[in-house]
């Protein structure tokens, strides 16, 4: 599919948004990225996605736990790193049948409903959740890159969430141009559909072949990944040294809903409107990496 002939179209032009002022397109300098997508229980994924979006199932009742980490190097905003924590999904009024969309994944909507999204800035925040609708709010991250391992640290009020680590690829050398992908996110009582371009050369394994590691530690936001039954063996993961990401200035959105009326109001902009536009990193994470253990590196 590739860039939207729009996003070339308007290359170099200047847009001010809330604020912050942005170079078209919105995109990053080459920066690192480790990936890892661990099988979980499909029937406990739906329990935690809004209506009419639905697990990705792959056979035997599986769906996928994806975590994206990148250490952005450049970008309109500065540096930071961002750390994603998303379920592999569909989107429409009926579940997807097994594996299929992993290949028809504009009829079916593939994408990764978004969890968690801490990032290092306040101006990440205001931008990406106040324009994306992304659940951005800053936390204590770190991005380590060593010749056998890539890792990423994620506190918050001096707790661990969560802790990853993957075995570093031996060779990045599998071509990436501009491949799509979908985020979904809750904003405002409304869901929240955004693309991005991924360009680079990856490094990955797969099966049996790929090892990682998934620390859960004792803060709150990670109670919620503790009951998606995450499996050990992951079935993926990958290390991308030199990502440029383009993100997709169109969005998409529906409202929210439920059989009944929501008892408690969704966050609004009351949670951006008035960050500053400040590229500050709080301290690095210091929690000690202990809790629930999943994953097959080290073992």
């Amino acid at each position: 599919m590739g860039i939207p002939k729009r996003i070339k179209a308007i290359s170099g032009q200047h847009s001010l948004v809330d604020g912050i002022p942005f170079q078209l397109p919105v995109q990053c300098a080459p920066s690192p990225v480790l990936m890892v997508a661990f099988p979980i229980n499909a029937d406990k994924a739906k329990a935690v996605l809004p209506a009419e979006v639905h697990p990705l199932r792959l056979r035997n009742n599986k769906g996928l736990l994806v975590i994206t980490v990148i250490n952005y190097l450049g970008t309109n905003i500065g540096k930071y790193i961002e750390y994603s924590i998303g379920i592999a999904c569909t989107h429409g009024l009926k579940p997807a049948p097994p594996l299929l969309p992993l290949l028809l994944m504009n009829t079916f909507g593939t994408g990764q409903y978004v969890l968690e999204l801490p990032v290092s800035t306040k101006i990440s925040v205001k931008g990406g959740k106040g324009i994306w609708g992304m659940p951005k709010h800053q936390g204590n991250l770190n991005f380590n890159i060593s010749d056998k391992t890539v890792s990423s640290q994620y506190d918050l009020d001096g707790k661990l969430v969560t802790y990853i680590e993957i075995a570093r690829p031996s060779f990045s050398f599998l071509p990436l141009l501009n491949i799509p992908a979908v985020n979904y996110c809750a904003f405002r009582g409304m869901l929240l559909k955004s693309s991005i371009y991924i360009r680079g050369t990856a490094g990955m394994k797969l099966f049996k072949f790929a090892n990682a590691k998934l620390v859960l530690g004792d803060h709150p936001r990670a109670d919620v990944l503790k009951t998606l039954e995450i499996e050990n063996q992951p079935l993926m993961t990958a290390f991308i040294p030199d990502v440029i990401g383009t993100l997709d200035d169109h969005i998409e959105s529906w409202f929210l809903h439920e059989a009944t009326s929501p008892s408690t109001p969704p966050e609004g902009f009351e949670s951006v409107i008035d960050l500053p536009l400040d590229e500050t990193w709080p301290s690095p994470p210091s929690a000690p990496i202990i809790g629930e253990t999943f994953g097959n590196l080290n073992r």
